[in-house]
């Protein structure tokens, strides 16, 4: 019985280990991500602010 609680223990640390090493991968992508979708979010309010001007012609 201890083995396998030691055999628990020692999985929980090394998938715990292997999440927080990848943490600043994530998190990066995840940066990347947010500025992409503003810059998505800038082209389409520049696309708005351009075709309401060009309604009135």
């Amino acid at each position: 019985m201890d083995f396998l609680v030691f055999l628990a223990a020692g999985a929980t640390a090394y998938f715990a280990w292997r999440i927080v090493d990848q943490l600043p991968d994530v998190l990066y992508r995840l940066s990347e991500i947010q500025r992409d979708i503003a810059e998505l979010r800038r082209r389409g309010e520049g696309d708005d602010a351009n075709s309401d001007g060009d309604a009135d012609e």
